[in-house]
């Protein structure tokens, strides 16, 4: 008697092939579809930013170590590290305000009436931002959180804050995007290097062209990083955007004025 042939649909070997490379995004579309439909996600606030970025409390703690170690013993490895350290406390306030905003907005959604919790905040899925804001949602009791994580080598692990059941793997950076924009109905995006600033001018390109044609509030958090990271008066005063392409995205600096933002514009468009 021969050898039971394996079904191509349970052949990991041919799953796993570039022959099948359709199957594979496929699935990184149906599947969280069906999840999504099951729990009854229709919105969410989707927030970008940094994964390098740390809490208040542990950069306080890596700061004063550094300080300590160059008071000690002085070198220019020690001074490099607690000029590192210095910056990663500055940086720290955005993960802080990102967990409070993310706080204040799933408050008020879990509180709206006749509401199992109608907007849900959206992450990457993995540390800095992403998992401060997870950690918001975490914090008030019965939020629930999405977590988009991808497999990259800095990041191979979700946060420990995204709900389980709400907590996603992809391979495919297109459909993570895909997933990102298409249940949004506001975006917040914090400090952050080429990720963030990949994802924010996708978005913004989407609404200049009209692609997105859904009313979608985007937020842009924290002037004193993005003054100095983009000038978008000098691309206007060149001709390179038009002046009206500045009120695609508002700019907020600390956590109150963002949920006010926020909670206006969501429930003028949707409420």
């Amino acid at each position: 008697m021969g050898k039971k042939s394996i079904k191509a649909y349970k052949d990991p070997e041919f799953l796993g092939s570039r022959d099948a490379r359709t199957i594979r995004i496929l699935s990184e579309y149906l599947e969280p579809e069906s999840r999504f439909r099951r729990l009854n996600v229709k919105d969410t606030i989707v927030f970008y930013g940094s994964a390098r970025v740390t809490d208040g409390k542990t950069a306080r703690k890596r700061y004063e170590l550094w300080k300590k170690r160059m008071e000690q013993r002085p070198s220019e490895d020690h001074r490099r590290e607690l000029q590192q350290a210095e910056i990663r406390l500055k940086m720290s306030r955005y993960y802080d305000d990102a967990r409070e905003l993310a706080r204040l907005v799933t408050q008020w959604s879990v509180g709206i009436k006749n509401s199992h919790q109608r907007f849900l905040i959206c992450s990457g899925g993995g540390p800095g931002i992403m998992e401060a804001v997870n950690r918001g949602a975490a914090d008030v009791p019965g939020g629930k959180s999405i977590g988009l994580n991808i497999s990259i080598p800095q990041e191979q692990d979700s946060n420990a804050f995204i709900s389980p059941e709400l907590n996603f793997e992809f391979h495919y950076f297109f459909m993570r995007k895909f997933w990102f924009v298409y249940l949004a109905k506001a975006l917040v995006i914090f400090p952050g290097g080429f990720g963030t600033m990949d994802e924010f001018w996708e978005v913004l390109t989407l609404l200049q062209t009209g692609k997105i044609q859904k009313k979608m509030a985007v937020i842009l958090y924290g002037k004193d990083y993005w003054s100095q990271v983009i000038n978008f008066q000098y691309m206007v005063d060149h001709l390179m955007i038009d002046e009206n392409d500045l009120k695609l995205f508002h700019v907020c600096s600390t956590p109150q004025e963002a949920f006010e933002y926020l909670r206006d514009k969501l429930t003028e468009a949707f409420l």
